[in-house]
């Protein structure tokens, strides 16, 4: 699961169910959090700032990369790769808001993204890594 992430968002308590989510399904998920400051300066923090207050307050274990850019003229590859169906072969998707997720398989598909209103702990989630054991 790839997730765009901010310190100072309405949805930052998503980094607890995203933790919790990654314990439950230690063998079956890797959640990679991409801090980013591309809404409303979000993420002001440096790289070190970040990691400190998502290990602190959270107790995020999961990887969080270096800030990056999500939208916009400096996107980052990765995300260029997650939001263009020219790219990825799934399908086209705007990065609207922090905490967006997008699922991938085990071969690196993109699966679906959902938006910042879905918790990382919805049904529809757990559901597909229940179901996508091998």
């Amino acid at each position: 699961m790839v997730v765009n992430v901010a310190s100072e968002c309405g949805f930052t308590s998503q980094y607890q169910q995203l933790q919790e989510l990654s314990e439950q399904f230690p063998e079956d998920l890797v959640i990679v959090g991409f801090p980013a400051n591309n809404f409303g300066g979000q993420e002001p923090g440096s790289n070190q700032e970040i990691q400190a207050f998502c290990t602190a307050r959270f107790g995020v274990k999961f990887p969080l990369t270096a800030k990056v850019s999500v939208k916009g003229a400096d996107q980052t590859p990765v995300y260029e790769w997650l939001t263009q169906k020219s790219a990825n072969g799934v399908l086209d998707s705007e990065v609207k808001w922090n905490f967006q997720k997008y699922l991938l398989d085990e071969q690196g598909q993109l699966v679906a993204t959902y938006p910042s209103n879905v918790s990382p702990t919805d049904e529809i989630i757990v559901n597909w890594l229940g179901t996508n054991k091998e």
